[in-house]
């Protein structure tokens, strides 16, 4: 689906030839499948160790700060370093890092998982911090999925309601302080800039709304004219330029439009598939911190479908948020097959303990 929903792009807008980005992302997954398998090795206990986690959240604040100063701008964000033809979006690699660095802390604290000052405070402080780095890129919906991971790693984490109305508040205190400062700044204009603007008034009949509906009227397009089966492998017309981003963003659409509802489904079931079984195997998993990587992992996985999806049907405004293991990029897809790489890692060794709890509670072990 790269390689069909990009070859038009490839040689119309960028002058390269047909099968450019599928090459990037055939080597980008070669080269991300490798790293998984060594991950997949790696005791997953290692991660939380104290000068790992202070080594990984200090190069990720390093790396999210000189990609400000020095960075490549494209789709108005200074995100990217350009590496040659190729390039490495720090921010991608921060949300599995937040996943890491939150598991860990709160993995290990359970037993006061609801000291504010100790052990709920300094984490959120430090998350703070992270997204605030790159909403200066400025990243707003990479700054909304870390969020919400965060959120979903921390209802997860065993903290009591009392504790979790104490951070919401803090978070509507850091929300005022943030808004009010935009407002004093005169900032309003970048953070509510026409294009942002555009995203939310688009949502409504897309057709009638010019430029602002332009790229989800033309999603809607592709997706009605696919219908059940669609209009055959290769077939789209509305990656003739009709479509931006068919290949990044758009591919859903691309896809809906060339293979079908059953081809959208096929995504999507083998995705929730994914998704689910984290979810289910956390709750077996004994050690908190596998515990809560499942979790954090699962749903980073699941919240970008979501909003993948919402963004390309209409549902929700249009973030950028590409869809995991299926749009082109080479960073998103490392940050996915190292963080499969860790669930399997996870789960295998569960399963370890598992097996090694029935062999020493089963009969022939009690008699010798």
């Amino acid at each position: 689906m790269v390689y069909s929903s990009s070859m038009i792009t490839a040689v119309a807008r960028y002058e390269y030839s047909m099968d450019h980005f599928f090459q990037n992302q055939k080597n980008a997954l070669i080269l991300s499948f490798i790293i998984m398998m060594v991950v997949m090795i790696l005791p997953y206990k290692l991660y939380k160790h104290k000068t790992f986690l202070m080594a990984m959240m200090g190069g990720i604040a390093f790396l999210l700060l000189v990609v400000t100063i020095i960075g490549h701008t494209a789709g108005n964000a200074t995100s990217w370093f350009k590496l040659g033809a190729r390039g490495l979006q720090p921010a991608e690699f921060s949300k599995l890092a937040i996943i890491i660095y939150l598991s860990a802390i709160y993995g290990k604290r359970q037993d006061r998982i609801n000291d504010i000052d100790k052990a709920v405070i300094p984490p959120i402080v430090f998350l703070a911090g992270i997204c605030f780095l790159i909403v200066l890129q400025p990243d707003y919906g990479s700054v909304a999925i870390i969020l919400l991971i965060s959120s979903t790693i921390i209802l997860c984490s065993g903290m009591n309601v009392k504790s979790m109305g104490k951070l919401f508040m803090i978070f509507l205190l850091v929300a005022g302080i943030f808004i009010l400062g935009v407002v004093v700044t005169g900032n309003t204009s970048d953070v509510f800039s026409k294009e942002r603007v555009s995203r939310f008034t688009g949502l409504s009949n897309p057709f009638d709304k010019g430029d602002d509906g332009f790229q989800l009227a033309n999603s809607l397009l592709a997706i009605g004219s696919g219908g059940i089966t669609g209009v055959g492998l290769g077939d789209s017309v509305q990656k003739y330029g009709y479509l931006p981003e068919p290949h990044t963003d758009f591919i859903m659409a691309i896809i809906a439009e060339e293979l079908g509802i059953f081809g959208v489904l096929f995504v999507l079931v083998t995705l929730g598939f994914i998704v689910l079984r984290g979810l289910m195997l956390s709750a077996k998993c004994k050690d908190p911190f596998g515990s809560l990587l499942l979790i954090g992992i699962s749903s980073m996985i699941g919240i970008q479908v979501v909003i993948n999806v919402g963004g390309v049907t209409g549902l929700l405004p249009i973030t950028g948020i590409t869809m995991p293991f299926i749009s082109y990029g080479g960073s998103s897809l490392l940050l996915l097959m190292v963080s499969i790489g860790i669930m399997e890692n996870v789960i295998m060794r569960m399963n370890l303990m598992e097996q090694k709890e029935i062999a020493e509670t089963s009969p022939a072990s009690k008699n010798m």
